[in-house]
């Protein structure tokens, strides 16, 4: 059985974070959940400085405080895939985000990584005194929606965003619950419980 962690992103991980994101760039696919990496693609050392601060900052409706993380593979020591939790909501997140997004690289995926992913996220969730997730998914994202779902996530409503040209499924998941009923299943895979 694969064993994962989640760990705050460092110095050491530019390269193995560099490759990460190539990943995406070739599939030319989104990676959400990256704390803004793909801003970064040519300064890493930035995109580290802005995720450190995303952590402190203040709550404002224009940015929130947030955590972003790398799901690593304990067999490789590869990143695997991102997350960001987001630890209050404003006005435009409770409209379209909510307090996670996350990612699997392009190799990685339909290996069922992203509940683990998920599971890990709801773990850091639970540590900051967050009861409830709110988060959005885009419904032709089949495979965020099956994620979200296979941890307990109910539908709270859509919609479609003309803006984006595609409709928007927000979901809840009650924390505690998740970790209960799903713990037996997503813990043994879990590397250490995120601090």
């Amino acid at each position: 059985m694969e064993r994962f962690k989640l760990e705050f992103p460092s110095p050491k991980r530019e390269s193995d974070a560099m490759d990460f994101l190539a990943e995406f760039v070739k599939a030319n696919t989104v990676i959400h959940g990256s704390g803004g990496l793909d801003l970064y693609m040519d300064d890493y050392a930035g995109w580290l400085n802005r995720v450190h601060e995303d952590k402190e900052r203040k709550f404002s409706e224009k940015r929130v405080p947030a955590e972003t993380y790398f799901l690593v593979r304990e067999s490789d020591d590869k990143i695997v895939g991102v997350i960001s939790v987001r630890l209050k909501l404003n006005r435009a997140l409770w409209n379209f985000g909510g307090n996670i997004g996350f990612s699997i690289r392009p190799s990685e995926r339909r290996k069922g990584y992203n509940k683990i992913n998920l599971f890990l996220g709801l773990c850091v969730c639970k540590n900051r005194g967050i009861e409830a997730v709110m988060i959005s998914s885009e419904k032709r994202n089949i495979a965020s929606t099956k994620s979200i779902q296979a941890l307990g996530g109910k539908m709270l409503y859509e919609y479609m965003d003309e803006e984006l040209g595609y409709e928007i499924q927000n979901y809840v998941i009650d924390v505690r619950h998740a970790l209960d009923t799903f713990g037996d299943k997503y813990a043994p895979m879990m590397l250490e419980y995120p601090a």
